[in-house]
């Protein structure tokens, strides 16, 4: 029971983290169909940030719990920015170009971001681990967890509900579903699908940063963590189908357990467990789990 129960809480935690991850490079492909290369750069650009202000923060004996506010920002705003940078500086001028063209533009976009990471921030492990020791533990069923990990869980939700409704409840999120539907139509229509696309793109590499965020107290900043994490989001999409809020949170969810399951049994077969459990989606699915559905031109 007790290993049932650990394995079901790290697979839900790793999970969250990796859903935050993911939704931020679906939602760019559901609407731009960019497959962003780049992602991950994003979401380590968004753990630097944060990890830099946590020890900027803690150094001038500011008041703990604000803390909080202060890396999520800066991660947040961090990924932003980048993600501006980017599409108005390149982004833009290369709409309409086969999908095969954009992810060679973000891979270059890849490469020249993890050079900017090494010249701001230099080859050295950042440590920001007083949020994640700041909120304490809890004990379940006489196992201590850190409760900074329910707060993971409790973020995914959160971001979860806020796209769903943003795409479901909201006028621009229906404007934004019908650029995804027909992006000419859309045009046709007086829809400013340049605009709309800017707007995706600033969020969705928003949410990359946020992700590396909110898992920097949990771990170590360290060069090149942008490309691991890059790869397994992209599984994640893959699974749940390319552009699928939804499916990416499926895809997630099948990952992390089945992750967990592999470092408490046979710790062997980590690396491979997910893109194991890649495969044996795509032979069934080759398209994904929710794969949104496209329609046919006559």
């Amino acid at each position: 029971m007790d290993t049932l129960l650990v394995i079901l809480i790290d697979g839900i935690v790793y999970s969250s983290w990796l859903f935050i991850v993911a939704a931020g490079l679906t939602l760019v492909y559901g609407v731009m169909k960019i497959l962003n290369m780049a992602h991950g750069s994003l979401y380590a650009i968004g753990a630097y940030s944060a990890a830099s202000m946590v020890g900027w923060y803690f150094t001038n004996g500011y008041v703990p719990w604000a803390s909080y506010l202060v890396f999520l920002a800066a991660a947040i705003l961090a990924g932003a920015f980048a993600g501006l940078l980017i599409e108005r500086g390149l982004l833009r001028v290369m709409y309409g170009r086969d999908e095969v063209v954009m992810i060679l533009v973000t891979y270059g976009v890849l490469l020249i971001l993890e050079d900017v990471i090494k010249l701001l921030w230099g080859v050295e492990a950042y440590f920001a681990y007083q949020p994640y020791s700041l909120v304490g533990r809890t004990k379940l069923l006489g196992i201590t967890f850190a409760n900074y990990d329910f707060v993971l869980i409790a973020a995914a939700v959160v971001i979860g509900a806020m796209l769903w409704a943003g795409l479901n409840r909201t006028i621009q999120g229906k404007l934004l579903r019908a650029v995804i539907h027909d992006r000419d139509i859309s045009m046709a229509m007086g829809i400013n699908v340049k605009r709309t696309f800017f707007v995706t793109f600033v969020l969705g590499s928003a949410l990359g940063a946020l992700a590396g965020g909110l898992t920097a107290p949990a771990l170590s900043v360290v060069p090149g963590i942008g490309i691991e994490v890059g790869i397994l989001a992209f599984a994640v999409v893959v699974i749940g189908g390319l552009g699928s809020v939804g499916g990416a949170a499926v895809g997630a969810l099948m990952v992390g357990i089945a992750r967990a399951i592999a470092v408490h049994t046979y710790p062997q077969v980590e690396l491979f467990v997910i893109y194991g459990v890649m495969a044996m989606v795509l032979v069934v699915r080759p398209q994904g789990l929710f794969v949104s559905t496209v329609a046919r031109k006559i």
